[in-house]
């Protein structure tokens, strides 16, 4: 199934970025001729890339996907692309035009240019916030996507539909991937849904006890960063088209069953604090059917929570290690 990628041309729209660099790390394992990366490093950074950045396979290109001129110079030349640039949901909120901007105006560009110049197959990037508040749990590809109350939410919807039409219309191969809450080494410390273990991290470092706004029963999918990395390769190589994936664990986490699994992979005795919550979480469950994903896909998860954290806990107390040596070397 591998052969897609082999000698082949492929180009990664956010590729510096937390999901990205991990997919342009699986695509070098499999032997492609080039792959080219655009991305403008506001949420990407050299050092997520610092694994592949000097590989001879790969061309980072510092730029933004609303540069048409740009996208097209490369797309021109691409056999397969992965849109996963993006703004954050709480940028497409503080500014809606931008999210305009890049999650549709950038969005629509490019799957035009992908139809003029022929890309045999785009994997588009969208995400579990197209369901608002899921109706059904563990959620299928099929639940209503109308519950949703967020512009990114709407953006990524929309951009499935645009993929959807174009197939329709003029045959251009996808698969969109909808993420649920996914986690892990080099993640963004201040996404809407996931921050809140870093903050958790600081308060094990720091040696202070734990907030939890609520009583802790929110829950998420949490699903490593290097299993949805995965399930992009897999959709690609798949001879699929014209569908839409769940990415998750199957696992349904309450915020204080996450933090007491935090506490243990990190040998930590403290005790969380409690405090009212200032908001309604309008998304108050999340729980992903990934049926479609098995069976069509043949991707699992298979990194457990356990493992993950751990894997973050490291990798986090090891940054601000080095931030903390380099703050001090410069006193």
């Amino acid at each position: 199934m591998d052969n897609k990628i082999e000698n082949s041309k492929i180009l990664v729209t956010g590729g510096a970025g937390f999901i990205g660099s991990y997919v342009v790390e699986e695509l070098l394992q499999r032997k492609p001729e080039k792959v080219v990366i655009i991305d403008n490093l506001i949420r990407g950074s050299f050092d997520n890339m610092k694994s592949f950045i000097d590989h001879p396979l790969v061309e980072f290109i510092e730029g933004d996907i609303r540069n048409r001129d740009l996208l097209e110079k490369y797309i021109s030349v691409s056999d397969y692309v992965f849109h996963m640039a993006a703004l954050r949901i709480n940028s497409c909120a503080a500014d809606p035009k931008e999210g305009f901007e890049v999650m549709l105006k950038a969005t629509f560009h490019l799957a035009e240019l992908c139809v003029k110049y022929n890309v045999q197959k785009v994997i588009y990037s969208s995400s579990a916030s197209v369901y608002g508040l899921a109706q059904n749990f563990p959620t299928p590809e099929s639940d209503n996507p109308y519950n949703n109350q967020t512009f990114y939410g709407g953006a990524k919807l929309w951009g499935e539909q645009l993929f959807r039409s174009y197939k329709f219309m003029y045959g251009l191969d996808y698969v969109a991937l909808r993420y649920f809450n996914v986690y892990g080494v080099r993640m963004d410390t201040d996404g809407k849904y996931t921050e809140v273990m870093i903050r958790w991290l600081d308060c094990i470092r720091d040696g202070k006890p734990p907030l939890i706004f609520g009583d802790g029963s929110d829950t998420m999918d949490f699903v490593y960063v290097k299993d949805v990395a995965k399930a992009n390769i897999a959709a690609l190589v798949s001879n699929v088209s014209d569908e839409t994936f769940n990415v998750g664990n199957c696992e349904e986490t309450s915020l204080i069953e996450l933090l007491h699994t935090l506490l243990k992979v990190n040998n930590s005795s403290l005790k969380p604090e409690f405090r009212e919550a200032n908001s309604i979480n309008p998304v108050s469950r999340r729980l992903a059917d990934i049926s479609a994903a098995k069976t069509k896909l043949n991707f699992e998860p298979s990194i457990s929570l356990e493992e993950g954290l751990s894997e973050l806990s490291q990798w986090y107390f090891k940054k601000n290690d080095q931030k903390k040596l380099n703050h001090d070397s410069y006193r």
